[in-house]
């Protein structure tokens, strides 16, 4: 698929994404369900930066409601529904439990989640409720709580679905090739200049509206076309540890909503593991490959033991990871700053959309797409996203390498980083063969895998 892929790039789009994560294929699976030509270009793998290391939740956003951000919690709760509808297979609801230190903190987290559960409307799974003592889980037994409900996905099977549905609807999403430069013409954006990073061939990819949706890269992309331009990202990170399912028996998560420093703590069962996490550090490097920093895993610890009472075995840590949230805005800390989006017009015609999550990815895709045609001047057609199933797509992944395979596609380097060093070697051998690579081609990647992997183990 990929060979046949590459031979198309030379035939005119209506509309070129660049960015593979969660905003990026939802706009080029918006844009070709709209029947637009379109052809889209990641750098690395789909879902390679921030959209596969998410706390796997698609959620309304409950600490949003402490901001007073009602808007934005309408808005996700709503994506929320429109994703347990249209994508049953990646998404389901998932029980949530707040234990309350008093009975003053009772009813406050109680009258929030009433609101929670009111502004989901419709779309909402089920109504928050207050738990008796004997209700709670054991972790949290002799304390009070409320019950409510958001919804948790994979987030790599959710972006491989997205490309999938794409390419089914005529769409070219493409990994591996790298912008490297605009296209203009009379001083407007009309395509770009791309490098496929696996052979080093050049191409030229003309389209009538180009999307920015690079996520924590957007300022990258921009100064591309204005060098000049004032910087709009502000990135933070978020660790995670992956911990063992004997931490925490069941299947409801521990959600506290204000830690030492206020930011939120879950503790979340995750495809027979248990997921801690997240922290909110500012960073000023945007990284494809960031690592959890000591001081947040040390942080994500002490909060565990501090406000659940569990203590975690370092034999419990099975692999650790972060990604890289682009912020749209400043503050004095990072955790202040909306997860709003936004979508910009250069004056040269760059659509850039970002900020967001994942959660509302199809609006932000919406959106940007409604802009581009707007601005390469395409018949106006409005999206059909928010009705459209999302298939379970059977067939070609796009994965090109043992990292492709241990990480987006099967999940294992997330769930556990030492069986998926040990698994490179037969992945290389099936994948080598897939591809007609080579004998040392097989060797490069497992030393390149588990170089990488060793920077998912504690420690």
């Amino acid at each position: 698929m990929r060979r046949e892929f590459l031979n198309r790039l030379g035939e005119r789009w209506d509309v070129l994404v660049i960015g593979g994560g969660a905003t990026g294929l939802g706009a080029a699976l918006d844009a070709a369900s709209r029947g637009y030509r379109t052809v889209l270009l990641e750098q690395s793998d789909f879902a390679k930066g921030t959209s596969s290391r998410s706390t796997k939740l698609i959620h309304g956003g409950v600490r949003y409601l402490r901001q007073g951000n009602l808007p934005l919690v309408r808005e996700s709760l709503r994506e929320r529904g429109i994703l347990l509808r249209n994508a049953p297979h990646c998404v389901h609801p998932l029980a949530f439990v707040v234990p309350a230190r008093n009975a003053r903190e009772l009813l406050y987290y109680s009258a929030g989640l009433k609101i929670y559960d009111l502004l989901a409307g419709g779309l909402g799974i089920a109504p928050s409720r207050i738990l008796s003592r004997a209700e709670m889980p054991p972790l949290l037994s002799g304390r009070r709580g409320i019950l409510y409900h958001d919804a948790q996905f994979d987030d790599a099977r959710m972006a491989v679905t997205l490309m999938q549905n794409c390419a089914r609807l005529g769409g070219v999403p493409l990994n591996y090739m790298r912008v490297t430069s605009f296209l203009k013409r009379g001083g407007r954006v009309r395509g770009a200049v791309a490098v496929d990073c696996e052979t080093g061939r050049e191409y030229t990819v003309e389209a009538r509206a180009v999307i920015n949706a690079t996520g924590v890269f957007t300022d990258t992309v921009r100064r591309m076309d204005d060098q000049d331009c004032a910087r709009m990202i502000t990135p933070s990170q978020g660790a995670h540890l992956v911990l063992a399912k004997s931490v925490l028996p069941g299947e409801t998560a521990i959600m506290i909503p204000r830690t030492d420093d206020g930011r939120v703590l879950f503790l979340i069962p995750w495809r027979s593991r248990v997921l801690l996490g997240t922290t909110d550090t500012p960073v000023s490097e945007a990284l494809l490959e960031p690592r959890p920093m000591e001081a947040e895993m040390e942080y994500l610890l002490a909060q565990a033991a501090r406000h659940i009472g569990v203590t975690i075995a370092r034999g419990d840590i099975l692999s650790v990871f972060a990604g890289q949230r682009p912020l749209v805005g400043a503050a004095r800390r990072t955790a202040e700053i909306p997860r709003d989006h936004i979508v910009e017009t250069s004056a040269s015609g760059l659509v850039t959309v970002t900020g967001g999550k994942w959660t509302t990815y199809r609006k932000m895709a919406e959106d940007a797409v409604d802009r581009a045609a707007e601005v390469g001047g395409l018949e106006k057609r409005l999206s059909l996203t928010a009705e459209m199933p999302l298939r379970a797509v059977s067939g070609e992944d796009m994965a090109r390498t043992v990292e492709d395979v241990l990480a987006r596609r099967t999940g294992l380097l997330f769930l556990d980083a030492r069986a998926a060093i040990e698994a490179a070697p037969g992945v290389a051998r099936d994948l080598a063969q897939k591809l007609g690579r080579d004998a040392p081609w097989e060797t490069e990647q497992v030393a390149a895998f588990r170089e990488l992997a060793r920077g998912y183990l504690f420690g």
